[in-house]
């Protein structure tokens, strides 16, 4: 995405008041518009996406920007995070490997947006079957699991209190382009992003949207998800939300609170 960061260049020596004054040249002031937020035509029609919204964040990331000499390790750790984050979707998204072609469990995301501390990221699932979708909430969830067990340990070999959680929250919806399909809105992302800062919880779905009838579903959400009714700011006092349920075993008394039974 474009920045705007005026070069030497840019400006322009005028005297004024008996004085050489540095101003800014017009055209470098001109420059500064709607078309640094690197959204491309945002007069276009919006095209919307039936898609699965995640957001994945990282607990603690702000005070681990808050040591000594940040800037010598919050770029390594970024580095080492968004390139394993991204090779671990692909790999667990993929069922097969071949010499010529790969094999997917779930179509891979159309979108990945660093938001500052954690990552947002779309899936189109307009085509998808009920399968794949569930695909999806077994990868993200996985991931997160992955991030404490493979990433981690790597990681703090390098920087000191890296970030312990990588949290997660999924809705699926429909999302809306912005200009040339840079950017994306829809209630699902406000819904995945709420979803992943429950207390006491590190990975939750928003209900809507996924078959878990299926007397054909896998271990994960027949024995360790569990779902309840919370009140989401700026969506819905009763929206339904998937749990870990040794997560929602765990909670604290005012914890558990916000969540109800069906």
């Amino acid at each position: 995405m474009p920045t705007y960061i005026p070069k030497e260049t840019d400006y322009v020596v005028r005297k004024t008041e008996g004085k050489n004054k540095k101003f800014l040249s017009k055209s470098a002031y001109d420059a500064f518009g709607a078309s640094l937020l690197g959204l491309g035509d945002i007069t276009k029609d919006s095209k919307p996406i039936d898609s699965i919204a995640a957001v994945f964040d990282l607990e603690g990331f702000t005070n681990f920007c808050k040591q000594i000499e940040p800037h010598l390790s919050v770029p390594l750790f970024l580095s080492e995070f968004l390139s394993w984050l991204l090779e671990d979707i692909k790999k667990e998204m993929t069922k097969e490997n071949y010499e010529d072609a790969v094999e997917l469990w779930c179509p891979l995301p159309f979108l990945v947006k660093f938001m500052g501390d954690g990552l947002l990221v779309l899936w189109d699932v307009s085509t998808s079957s009920d399968t794949q979708r569930r695909n999806i909430v077994v990868s993200a969830r996985e991931i997160c699991s992955h991030y404490v067990t493979q990433f981690l340990p790597r990681i703090r070999t390098m920087v000191v209190e890296a970030p312990s959680i990588l949290r997660c929250g999924l809705a699926r919806g429909t999302v809306y382009s912005v200009g040339d399909g840079n950017d994306y809105v829809g209630s699902c992302i406000n819904m995945a992003a709420r979803l992943q800062k429950i207390p006491g919880s590190t990975f939750a779905f928003n209900r809507r949207g996924f078959n878990l009838e299926d007397n054909k579903l896998a271990e994960f959400f027949k024995s360790r998800i569990v779902v309840k009714k919370i009140a989401v700011r700026g969506i819905g006092d009763n929206e339904l939300v998937a749990l870990l349920k040794h997560e929602y075993e765990a909670m604290s008394a005012p914890d558990k609170k916000q969540l109800r039974d069906l």
